[in-house]
């Protein structure tokens, strides 16, 4: 880890960048699910149900518009439509195992 002087400025951390792309309520939860599989947004919607639709589909665009996640829209009558990582989410997956494994870590002792 970089050393760092109480005069840097916090936004010259590496990490600061990145936490609003995963500062979302539900977002590491978004990303453990696509990381399984693709998911409809029912079937997705269906496994979070704490979770409103709304909210659901809040966090989905934001993750799109960070390049996290795919939305695949099919043509048809009633609409389909899928999500999925892309490949930068998918270089993201590291870092959810190593939160997954500091979780159940942490779950244990506590």
């Amino acid at each position: 880890m970089k050393e760092t002087s109480l005069d840097d400025n916090f936004l010259d951390c590496p990490v600061a960048g990145v936490q609003k792309v995963v500062r979302g309520k539900w977002t590491m939860v978004i990303l453990y699910f696509l990381s399984q599989k693709v998911f409809r947004f029912g079937e997705l919607n269906r496994k979070m149900p704490m979770v409103t639709q709304a909210y659901l589909t809040k966090e989905l665009r934001m993750l799109e518009e960070y390049g996290l996640v795919h939305r695949e829209v099919y043509p048809e009558v009633p609409p389909k439509v899928e999500y999925s990582l892309t490949e930068m989410g998918e270089k993201f997956l590291p870092v959810l195992k190593a939160l997954e494994t500091f979780a159940i870590d942490y779950n244990e002792q506590r």
